[in-house]
């Protein structure tokens, strides 16, 4: 371990992609009830894009290391910890500090990925996984033979959603740019080009009696479709604002309408409801049941995906000194899946 030396990207402030900063020094030693982990695998989600505008409504004071999640191998942990993991393969949701080349995680939080899933595949199903099944299945508690909206269908979460709906017997109409559409029909999805005139009255059209759940990363205006596309007992699970991605201003307020909404929402009798999902919430205060259900559902994902059920969609694979390149390139919008960065 001491042969091995620290590396990783440093988010310095509200800067262009080219402007990630590398950093080298010690790996640091685990403390108590921690473990350290060498990276091999983590990725770039659209948080990592909000970051690096300031829009991210949590996110820490500049300078820090981004990284939402991370797959490697423990290497050492400290006092206290009860699980033999040195040596195991684990998987990590942090939401900070996964662009480097070892991580300290607390111990209780990581899960370890089985055997026959590799370190770049388990990372797409890390955040994203979990996103999509808890949506899925503790949010909209879809059955088979119902159908939804996921919303960019192609990207990272939408791209699980859609395996995991069909896993489940549920039909999916997808929103993408058309470039994505033949990729999507392979998948069994019903295309709708999210570029073309008034989506929702495209997507009513194919659903003509509404739909059991829509899933938006969206928000922004268009919410107020996704609400609309809604059958009696419908829920909208809203998990995001990625219209108000360049936007200046505040960046809680976006959140704070989409809150506001989904509160009058669910006042209403209307027999439909609305969440604004955080797949954080919780965890302040009850931190053993968070960690239990995330355990839960990250082990259900890798197990649909042992079966075939989901497919890794890896966008590319980047090394962490291209970390730039990978923020780039996933902001692009012309990547189907995760990018992922390796050592």
């Amino acid at each position: 371990m001491n042969a091995e030396a620290l590396v990783e990207v440093v988010l310095p402030g509200t800067v262009e992609p080219e402007g990630l900063q590398i950093r080298h020094g010690a790996v640091p030693a685990p403390g108590p009830g921690q473990a350290l982990v060498r990276m091999e695998a983590t990725g770039v989600s659209f948080a990592e894009q909000q970051m690096r505008r300031g829009r991210y409504y949590d996110q820490p004071p500049f300078p820090f290391v981004p990284g939402y999640d991370l797959v490697g191998t423990v290497l050492a942990t400290g006092g206290g910890v009860g699980r033999d993991l040195a040596g195991a393969r684990v998987a990590a949701l942090l939401k900070v500090g996964g662009w480097a080349s070892h991580v300290l995680v607390d111990a209780a939080d990581v899960v370890e990925v089985p055997p026959g899933i590799g370190a770049a595949e388990a990372e797409t199903l890390v955040v994203n996984g979990i996103t999509a099944w808890q949506m899925l299945h503790r949010k909209a508690r879809v059955r088979a033979g119902q159908t939804v909206v996921v919303h960019g269908a192609n990207g990272g979460v939408g791209s699980v959603l859609v395996q995991l709906a069909h896993a489940a017997g549920v039909r999916v109409i997808g929103t993408a740019s058309a470039r994505h559409h033949d990729a999507l029909r392979e998948r069994g999805v019903t295309p709708v080009d999210y570029r073309g005139d008034d989506v929702a009255a495209r997507i009513r059209a194919l659903a003509p009696a509404g739909v059991a759940a829509v899933f938006d990363h969206i928000g922004g205006r268009g919410i107020v479709d996704s609400w609309r596309l809604l059958a009696p007992g419908g829920t909208l699970v809203s998990y995001g604002s990625a219209s108000t991605r360049d936007d200046e201003g505040s960046k809680q307020w976006p959140v704070l309408k989409l809150l506001g909404r989904v509160w009058l929402w669910n006042a209403l009798p209307n027999r439909r409801r609305a969440y604004f999902f955080n797949v954080w919430a919780g965890r302040a205060l009850a931190k053993d049941r968070f960690r239990a259900r995330l355990r839960a559902d990250l082990t259900e994902v890798f197990a649909a995906a042992r079966r075939g059920d989901v497919t890794a969609q890896i966008a590319a694979r980047l090394p962490l000194d291209r970390a730039a390149e990978a923020l780039r390139l996933a902001e692009s919008g012309t990547v189907v899946g995760k990018v992922v960065l390796t050592p």
